[in-house]
């Protein structure tokens, strides 16, 4: 896993690039998402688009990193899941729970 960080109108753009899997993506997610929150940003936005694959750990982190960023006053949405996660999102309910956008000007509205 991959994961560059982009700082735009006080938000912190995450562009996640390979697998979100156990011990390879959510680790490194949590890690930067905690220094985001650390660094004082008022909204996450993981870009999803080029995440090839995502399991259950992987799908855990985003949820466990939704409810540390909402508990810290921080917005977290999603951006560009592809269709497969879409699907999983879709599945688990989890699109009624997390904002899912397609354009990231409105993922940082």
């Amino acid at each position: 896993m991959n994961i560059s960080v982009r700082v735009e109108s006080g938000a912190s753009i995450m562009d996640l690039k390979g697998k979100l899997v156990l011990g390879e993506g959510d680790v490194a997610l949590r890690g930067q998402v905690l220094d985001s929150l650390k660094s004082g940003v008022k909204r996450i936005v993981l870009n999803l688009e080029k995440v090839t694959a995502m399991d259950s750990s992987g799908l855990g982190e985003i949820i466990r990193s939704y409810t540390t960023a909402k508990k810290d006053g921080v917005d977290l949405v999603l951006l560009n899941p592809n269709e497969k996660i879409f699907d999983l999102l879709m599945l688990t309910k989890l699109v009624t729970v997390l904002p899912v956008f397609r354009d990231e000007k409105q993922a940082l509205g």
